[in-house]
Order: C-alpha cells, then sequence, then structure tokens
C-alpha cells in the first residue's frame, strides 16, 4: 500500500471524528492494519493555526498541542517539508491550485510517492489529470 498524506481538512476532521468517504476510512484502515505510514505535513501545523486565529474553527485546545497529539497517533509521522518541496510547489505541472499551502500538500505527495486523502475540488481535480494521487475523504 502507498503511504498516506493527510491534507490539513482530513487531519482536522480525524481529530474531531467528523465522517469520511468509505474509501478514505477504507485506506486509513488498510494503513492501520499495514503499519504503513499516514503523514501529515508541517504546513498543517500553520494552516490549523491560522484557522484558529481567524475564529474559522475551534480546537478543544491550543494549535501546537493539537498537532502534538496528531503526530502521536498510531503510524502518524511529520512529512518533510526541506526546500526542495517548497521550491517545487511553485513548478507543479498545470498551475493547479493557487493556495499555496494546498501546492505545498501537492507537491508533497509527489516528492515522496504519498497519497493525497483530501476532499478539496482542486486536488482532486489535479489527481484525476493525473499530477498526483489522490483518495477522496
Amino acid at each position: 500500500m502507498m503511504s498516506l498524506l493527510l491534507d490539513t481538512n482530513a487531519a482536522i476532521w480525524i481529530t474531531q471524528d467528523m465522517p469520511l468517504a468509505k474509501t478514505a476510512l477504507e485506506a486509513l484502515a488498510e494503513a492501520d492494519e499495514e503499519g504503513t505510514p499516514v503523514f501529515v505535513s508541517p504546513i498543517t501545523a500553520w494552516e490549523v493555526g491560522l484557522l484558529v486565529a481567524r475564529g474559522r474553527i475551534g480546537l478543544p485546545t491550543n494549535p501546537d498541542v493539537w498537532f502534538e497529539r496528531l503526530l502521536e497517533a498510531p503510524n502518524t509521522r511529520l512529512a518533510e517539508m526541506p526546500p526542495k518541496v517548497l521550491v517545487a510547489s511553485s513548478f507543479l505541472p498545470s498551475m493547479p491550485v493557487k493556495d499555496p499551502a494546498d501546492r505545498i500538500l501537492a507537491a508533497t505527495a509527489r516528492e515522496f510517492g504519498l497519497a493525497l486523502v483530501t476532499r478539496d475540488r482542486a486536488l482532486l481535480g489535479y489527481a484525476q489529470a493525473g499530477h498526483v494521487k489522490a483518495i477522496a475523504c
């Protein structure tokens, strides 16, 4: 099985026990059974911090503690975000999305051969065009 990369919304929904699509639930269950890593990007910490600061979401704790707890889940790992990925996010084929965080997530998935777990329409469209692997959640 290919390792997974959670987009920010997927990470939030998982921690808040919100419903996910069957395909995403199956992929996460398979990763858990096989011990396959599920990655979370450092950009997710930044996005969650912004969402909380702007009052768009509420969390039971502050964002940095929330992120630390997310990484404590079994098989969950912090994805690397080296300069190579950041530069690659500026040169993605077909200029997929405008959101910088989504571009970084796409570049991370491409660089490390990860399947992006997302509900973002632009990212799913980018996957349908064959530029990244994605699982709708």
